[in-house]
């Protein structure tokens, strides 16, 4: 016998000691396992000190922060992506029926909105780089927890626990990477995230193609995430807090200091966007109440919203069909999981695009722009589909319109959702309306995923598309009457248009 077999085989067969044996060989074990504990703990904290130390001296690169700081989303992605091929080989090895199988995707998205109603509110309080670690931690747990789980409870738990984090980072990078971000570079700073999540479902592809031709494939394409999180982890020790959270604190110079480096030394810009923060800072922090308040109040419309047009309009699920599409149209099976690759592929690229041009197009204008390209498209692959099965040229259609309907949804309304619930809200309760937005958002993106096979049964594929596009144009309605623009400001500036329009609403009311 070898390895941990060989250990618990040792274990059954050995002969138990008495038990006051027993106690002193644990109590020793014990003391051991605190001189260790302390150890590596104390060791733990010279290498955090020493490293900060190097990099106050040698100012962290601006790249280096916002790559690290949205690489939280690359986890997010990988776990959106990896289910869908590892569903297929969990089923048979852990005999689960259907109803089992939904909860096997969908407890990711219940941990998510626990980790986003918990541990999002809890950044204004301990910070948004701590809790990012925190949240590191968690995923890592979680990949590794749902690698080797057993059987099927075991599985649901660590999913959970994966959940929890994926959450918690939706809800924590948009707005960390908002508040570190100069004005007119925030949107293409705050994309990174989305641009973060594609990447990480084009990897969860490639790993879902590399690994299904194992027998255990499932485990390694689950525990494979474990990696991303421990360089998140490592990388995220030298990240800087968010300056809006510094000045919070009373830690003026290092939210300077920080400013300075994200502002590449320009000194009379972060001394007027210190003296902005600090004003704001001045107010105290809010809660529940301030979250519902009139003042917040265009805010929430903005987030929830957002938040729940994302998901209505069909675009997780659309993607997670993506392959059953292409087999409906002729594709063979694995012809369906090369092109999803290409997807994955195509997706990254325009998500890039994206990012290049949030800050030099209005938000509006790309969501509006973003609604109609998806919509048409959603029309066009409706009507195509009832007639792939005949004609090769509608097949070849559909995957055109499919691919285009990717591609508006990378660009518009994937990316900029996310930015601007990370702008939005008021300092003194952003990491709360955040995490708010992101809890409508995961329970949007739940209700969606659990309602789709059964409205896939009732209406059909066509149909069903029909109505998603549907939701498309109807957004454009919500957009034009209650998304106002943020481009180009900062976050100081949009939450005096806040007061503005507080202020007109009073005005329409009482008259005065």
């Amino acid at each position: 016998m070898h390895g941990l077999s060989g250990i618990l085989s040792s274990q059954e067969n050995a002969k138990w000691k008495p038990l006051s044996e027993n106690a002193f060989f644990f109590w020793g074990l014990g003391l051991q396992f605190n001189r260790w504990l302390l150890h590596y703990t104390n060791l733990f904290q010279l290498t955090n000190h020493l490293i900060k130390g190097y990099f106050i001296m040698r100012k962290v690169s601006t790249g280096f922060v916002y790559f690290f700081g949205a690489l939280g989303g690359l986890l997010f992605g990988y776990d959106t992506g990896v289910i869908s091929g590892a569903i297929l080989f969990i089923q048979k090895q852990l005999h689960l029926g259907s109803w089992q199988q939904g909860w096997v995707v969908s407890a990711v998205l219940l941990g998510a909105v626990l980790g986003a109603a918990i541990i999002g509110p809890s950044s204004d309080r301990f910070g948004r780089k701590k809790l990012l670690l925190l949240s590191s931690i968690i995923f890592f747990v979680g990949a590794l927890g749902s690698a080797i789980s057993p059987e099927f409870w075991t599985l649901i738990i660590s999913r959970i626990i994966l959940g929890m984090a994926v959450g918690a980072a939706s809800a924590l990078i948009p707005t960390y990477l908002a508040e570190l971000a100069p004005a007119n570079k925030r949107g293409t700073v705050s994309s990174l995230f989305q641009l973060m999540v594609m990447t990480g479902i084009l990897l969860a592809y490639i790993t879902n193609y590399t690994f299904a031709g194992f027998y255990t494939g499932w485990r390694w394409m689950l525990g494979f995430a474990a990696i991303p999180a421990a360089i998140l982890f490592l990388g995220g020790l030298i990240l800087p807090e968010s300056p809006r959270f510094l000045v919070k604190q009373h830690r003026d110079n290092e939210a300077e200091q920080v400013l300075l480096n994200m502002n590449k030394g320009d000194n009379a810009a972060v001394q007027i966007e210190l003296g902005q923060i600090q004003e704001q800072a001045a107010i105290k922090s809010g809660g529940w109440s301030e979250l519902f308040s009139k003042f917040v109040h265009p805010a929430l419309i903005i987030g929830i919203g957002l938040a729940i047009f994302q998901q209505v309009m069909g675009c997780n699920t659309v993607l997670y069909y993506a392959p059953t599409i292409f087999t409906d149209v002729g594709f063979g099976v694995s012809a369906a999981l090369l092109a999803h690759i290409g997807i994955g592929v195509f997706n990254v690229i325009v998500t890039a695009v994206a990012v290049a041009i949030m800050d030099k197009i209005d938000r509006t204008k790309m969501l509006i722009g973003g609604a109609v390209g998806m919509g048409i498209s959603l029309f066009i692959m409706s009507f195509s589909m009832k007639f792939s099965g005949e004609s090769h040229v509608a097949a070849i259609i559909c995957v055109i319109a499919l691919t285009i309907y990717i591609a508006f949804f990378s660009a518009t309304w994937g990316p900029v959702m996310w930015v601007m619930i990370g702008e939005v809200f008021p300092l003194n309760i952003r990491g709360l309306g955040n995490s708010f937005a992101s809890v409508i958002n995961w329970g949007a993106n739940m209700i969606v995923s659990l309602t789709f096979p059964p409205l896939l049964d009732f209406f059909g594929t066509g149909s069903l598309f029909i109505g998603y596009g549907v939701l498309c144009f109807v957004s454009i309605w919500f957009v034009s009457k209650h998304v106002f623009e943020t481009r180009n400001r900062s976050l100081e500036e949009i939450e005096a248009t806040l007061r503005e329009k507080e202020t007109e609403a009073t005005v329409a009311t009482t008259g005065r």
